[in-house]
């Protein structure tokens, strides 16, 4: 609570006020965050099961692009985070398919296949996931917009702070990060915008956050 307290000139009530504010907010982007990562990793397996021409890529390209020795330097992680879903599945005596396998992948799976070892391997082929970005947003912006929002995504789910500049209290990043959500699910589709407004309440959490 100590941040908490800085911020609020050692008001006690207004700490303990802005920190559920803080937590009103942080909640308010898990519908979001969720429907991002959902429509952004089936947005990479319709394309990537396009240009493998194979529905089951994510078990067949393991021994495919992910065990490409320019990869070593990455553990091989993509081969690996694959491997670790098959042995899970199994432990739980399930068939392994390939949709098992893709629900069982993180965020921070899609996310690295827009670095550069990986979208090489790739051909740039999972650009097409966004036919309605502008011409001057390429492979560089897109990974690392989508870096960003794994950061904060990952902050709101360690229940870290997303209130402060320094000292202050600040929601500018967590307005920023809801801008690029809604950017990129544009360039996926404009329809899915209008699909995820309706589970967003961040901005009305943040203003009254502010009234603190």
């Amino acid at each position: 609570m100590d941040r908490f307290l800085i911020a609020c000139n050692n008001s006690h009530q207004r700490a303990q006020d802005l920190y559920n504010a803080n937590l009103k907010v942080a909640e308010s982007f898990y519908s979001i965050l969720n429907l991002f990562e959902i429509f952004l990793r089936n947005r990479i397996n319709e394309e990537l099961s396009l240009y493998f021409n194979d529905p089951a890529w994510i078990i067949n390209e393991k021994n495919g692009f992910m065990s490409d020795l320019s990869l070593s330097h990455s553990n091989f992680f993509l081969k690996n985070e694959i491997y670790k879903a098959e042995n899970k599945i199994k432990r739980q005596k399930k068939t392994i398919t390939s949709g098992l396998v893709i629900a069982e992948q993180n965020f921070g799976f899609w996310t690295s296949l827009y670095d550069t070892h990986h979208y090489k391997l790739l051909s740039g082929s999972i650009i097409h996931c966004f036919p309605n970005k502008p011409n001057t947003i390429q492979r560089k912006q897109i990974n690392g917009i989508l870096n960003e929002i794994r950061a904060f995504r990952n902050r709101v789910y360690h229940n870290e702070p997303i209130c402060f500049s320094a000292n202050d209290i600040c929601f500018n990043k967590a307005e920023k990060i809801r801008k690029d959500i809604y950017n990129i699910l544009n360039w996926m589709d404009p329809d899915i915008v209008i699909y995820a407004g309706k589970f967003d309440n961040i901005q009305n959490n943040i203003r009254e956050a502010l009234l603190i």
